[in-house]
């Protein structure tokens, strides 16, 4: 073996580290050959035949290396069994005896068969461990990635909003006497209706605290809910704010109960509704389709407008917007809202995607464990 310039330096710390980790394990080493050590005297007291007591011990080896991450522990349990084995179970008995013949090659091949087997669990656990660990850390960074996304559609999403605010205001004080009644009146709406668009932006960020916990862990409290009743609401809503906008709703004749968090499921549809008036560059209706294929159940809003830069399509719902090439109301971007889409959909088991079809653009999801009644 050849050493790297500086592990002599660390070969203490490293024995240092195998010390202190094989007199933790030792606890678990003993409780375990002394429940080996009990059932195989029980088994030899009953029967009188040595011969499953090597596989005992070999069991309680295999077990103990799986719930421990000790190599020298493996290895001091399976010298033990070796040796005890020889010594109580091997004739003569309470004597160590390796001259017997072929006794010496057992003894080998046990003592190899041990070792192997220890340190491969030992191995193996440690991989999964590790393995594990890089999930973990994939998970972290994709939470970070999502994060910078967030932020940086807000950047644009609720900037833009804000410095219309600003501009129509401070033109209203500066312009006053000089406006008509009618001009005065555009200002007024277009400052309301930024102001609508950002606390849409609110309750869109307010849906991601109702998922995510402090750690950053996603989960959402389900409960049976009418997918009817569900989006009959969210088509009010939305109804609500743009009441020009018509909505086409194509739902199954068949009763069906989603286990979903309601409000959440609301938010997802709105958010899609809106980003289809804004982004179609189109006055046709908006279509909710809902259908269940191959137990399956999908859930589609379709616009009849420009549809969505395919460049854009892969990273759509990343928090970086639509762009569905520079339509009306482009200024109000839907990185947040379609970011916010992805993660409640994930965090209900479902799926989200967007496409492009002959006249405009799509947007389906789905959601598990339905039923149709």
């Amino acid at each position: 073996m050849i050493l790297k310039k500086g592990s002599l330096k660390k070969l203490p710390a490293l024995l240092k580290v195998t010390f202190f980790n094989t007199l933790h394990t030792l606890p678990i080493t003993v409780a375990c050959m002394a429940v080996a050590t009990l059932t195989a005297n029980a088994i030899f007291h009953l029967s009188g035949n040595a011969i499953n007591v090597s596989i005992i011990y070999i069991l309680a080896i295999l077990l103990h290396a799986r719930y421990t991450k000790c190599y020298s522990a493996g290895i001091i349990a399976s010298l033990y069994s070796v040796f005890w084995v020889n010594y109580a179970y091997t004739y003569p008995y309470m004597t160590l005896n390796f001259t017997l013949s072929g006794y010496p090659l057992t003894f080998v091949g046990m003592t190899f068969i041990s070792c192997f087997t220890s340190s491969i669990c030992i191995m193996l656990s440690k991989q999964s461990v590790q393995i594990q660990e890089k999930d973990r850390m994939l998970m972290q960074a994709e939470k970070e990635t999502m994060r910078a996304n967030l932020l940086r559609a807000m950047s644009h999403d609720l900037r833009t909003p804000l410095t219309t605010i600003i501009g129509s205001s401070a033109a209203y004080l500066e312009q006053e006497n000089e406006m008509s009644p009618e001009e005065k009146r555009k200002l007024i709406h277009n400052i309301e209706e930024d102001a609508q668009w950002l606390l849409n932006m609110v309750e869109n960020l307010l849906s991601v605290t109702r998922i995510q916990d402090d750690k950053g862990i996603t989960s959402v409290t389900k409960t049976d809910e009418s997918l009817e009743e569900v989006i009959s609401e969210a088509v009010r809503r939305f109804h609500k704010r743009f009441p020009g906008v018509t909505v086409q709703v194509h739902i199954p004749e068949s009763f069906i109960m989603v286990p979903m968090d309601a409000m959440l499921i609301e938010q997802v549809i709105n958010n899609l509704l809106e980003n289809a008036h804004f982004h179609s560059g189109s006055e046709k209706p908006i279509e909710l389709k809902v259908r269940t294929e191959n137990g399956v159940l999908y859930i589609t809003i379709k616009d009849h407008g420009k549809g969505i830069d395919p460049k854009r399509l892969p990273t759509l719902f990343d928090g970086g917007g639509v762009n569905t090439n520079e339509s009306g109301d482009s200024h109000k971007g839907m990185g947040i809202g379609l970011s916010i889409c992805k993660t409640i959909i994930n965090a209900h088991g479902g799926m989200i995607q967007a496409a492009n079809h002959a006249d405009g653009a799509m947007f389906t999801f789905t959601l598990p464990d339905w039923k149709e009644y």
